[in-house]
């Protein structure tokens, strides 16, 4: 069919045609069912540069790229059009010089008065401008985001520097003093008194390592079953005399609640968190709610919250009287070092530790708030569907080794810590043997003279690390013991930010009474083995 001709005259090309040649700025023609051109406008020879007598009467596959024609696509659109009455789609096309642009497509069928397919419709827009504008777009949006992040690192390296330097002084400066104090010969008061407070700083110093760690999910979280009704009136009970007589608190348990699997003590944590936050939210007190439920969260809920997984949870709902968040504070409310506090109140880490637990445990956590309506902190932990049953409760006590004279292999790369566990562990009746790395541990093992009870090492390691050592080590004595001792032990005991079910590990900083009560506890389960 010529350019102009009335083509299936009371058909839907007639009405097209009477369009097809005014229309500049889009590319509108015709093709047969075999895709063969049969029609061409102006605005098809400037888009894609043929003349119509050029192009009509050849395949319109000349426009797709090589790789698209081998794929087959053009007449696959041309059959998802007949099928489905209409075909959208974009993608590279070729013009006749070669060059290539982005094309907005669209393909209408043409039937007759029968209803059969006796052609098609193609409008084709380029929409290289408007692509290449989103792409600089994203570009832009990239590297504000990059410029973001780069902040956050600057504001979170600058919270950390400036809280370790607090701590730092407060350790070093009272060693000093008792130093200084011994070296006087002051009272031993005087001397405690600084090794006291000395203490608290680094306890600090570690809680903070702790919450860092939380906040970034490499925390490694020993998990175990925890039945909330039975856990909340203690926690209560705790709360109450932290916060004090002007905070109200109340706890509501709920009939047939399902139990979770979580780290209690980074639970603990977090309720200790909020709880500071609702308190100082409260200058002339309030009321502190901690309330649980059963909830199965439904498509609308996964909608919103596209990252939780669909499933059976309960809910750990923390709610206060207090100020409430404005919608700015509210938006940044997790960030790390984040505070609408005053300067020294404060690390910013609370909400940010809560977020990073929670998360890692595989559940939710949200926060409402509204000005002068106070604000509530949801947290969301999948429900626990094994079978075992753990004890949520864990205390410690200083033990001594027995009089047998049993020995442990430490291995530990850095030198002071080293010297300070051989010695704490000689003081209580344990033979010790120690090694600096992987290599010098297995000399010892090797030794079939030596007796080794058990083996006490660091995880993270140069060259071998600890749970590589610990497979030899047990290839060689299968009947040793292992514990395993990290402040950041990631890759290799923990997985999915969980500690491996066959391994035993002790988070650094480690109390003496800690240690030696899981050495004791690992002993003597292999006594009873």
């Amino acid at each position: 069919m010529a350019q102009g001709e009335n083509p299936n005259h009371g058909t839907d090309a007639w009405r097209l045609q009477l369009l097809i040649n005014s229309v500049v700025d889009y590319a509108i023609f015709q093709v047969d069912k075999e895709g063969v051109v049969t029609t061409w406008n102006s605005g098809a020879e400037r888009i894609k540069g043929y003349t119509a007598d050029e192009i009509i009467g050849q395949h319109f596959g000349l426009f797709y790229t090589e790789e698209a024609r081998e794929a087959g696509i053009p007449m696959r659109n041309l059959a998802i059009a007949a099928r489905e009455g209409k075909c959208e789609a974009e993608g590279w096309r070729v013009r006749k010089d070669g060059s290539r642009f982005w094309a907005s497509v669209v393909i209408d069928p043409i039937r007759n008065d029968a209803g059969e397919v006796i052609g098609f419709a193609k409008v084709t827009r380029d929409i290289t401008e408007r692509m290449e504008a989103q792409r600089a777009l994203r570009q832009t949006q990239e590297q504000l985001a990059a410029s973001q992040r780069l902040e956050a690192v600057g504001q979170l390296s600058g919270g950390i520097a400036h809280d370790f330097n607090n701590l730092l002084m407060i350790i070093l400066g009272n060693l000093d003093a008792a130093q200084r104090g011994v070296q006087a010969g002051k009272s031993d008061a005087s001397v405690l008194r600084a090794l006291a407070n000395a203490t608290r700083g680094a306890q600090r110093a570690a809680t903070l390592t702790h919450r860092l760690l939380a906040f970034s999910r490499r925390q490694p979280l020993s998990p175990r079953i925890l039945d909330l009704n039975t856990y909340l009136p203690g926690v209560s009970d705790f709360l109450q005399r932290a916060l004090g007589e002007k905070i109200e608190i109340d706890v509501a348990g709920a009939p047939g609640l399902w139990p979770i699997e979580v780290d209690v003590a980074q639970l603990e944590t977090s309720l200790v968190n909020l709880a500071v936050n609702a308190r100082d939210a409260m200058p002339k007190g309030g009321k502190i709610t901690i309330d649980v439920l059963n909830q199965n969260l439904d498509f609308q809920y996964l909608r919103a919250n596209p990252e939780v997984s669909p499933g059976q949870y309960v809910v750990m709902s923390v709610t206060d009287t207090g100020e409430g968040m404005i919608k700015e504070v509210l938006t940044r409310a997790f960030e790390p070092f984040f505070t609408t506090k005053e300067i020294g109140r404060g690390t910013g880490l609370g909400l940010s530790q809560v977020y990073g637990f929670v998360k890692q445990s595989g559940g939710n956590v949200k926060i409402y708030s509204e000005p002068g309506l106070g604000t509530t902190v949801k947290m969301y932990f999948p429900r626990f569907g094994g079978d075992g049953q753990q004890s949520a409760e864990q205390s410690y006590e200083l033990l001594k080794g027995d009089t047998d004279g049993e020995t442990i292999l430490v291995v530990e790369d850095d030198k002071d810590l080293r010297a300070y566990i051989v010695e704490a562990l000689r003081s209580l009746n344990y033979r010790v043997i120690h090694a600096s790395d992987a290599d010098a541990a297995l000399d010892f093992l090797r030794q079939t003279s030596i007796k080794i009870d058990l083996m006490l090492t660091d995880v993270v390691m140069p060259g071998m690390n600890g749970r590589q050592l610990s497979n030899w080590a047990l290839e060689l004595r299968p009947n040793l013991k292992v514990l395993f001792m990290s402040g950041y032990s990631r890759n290799a005991v923990v997985h999915q930010g969980r500690v491996d079910l066959d391994i035993e590990l002790i988070q650094k900083p480690i109390s003496l009474q800690e240690l030696t009560y899981r050495i004791r506890e690992a002993l003597d389960r292999r006594r009873a083995d």
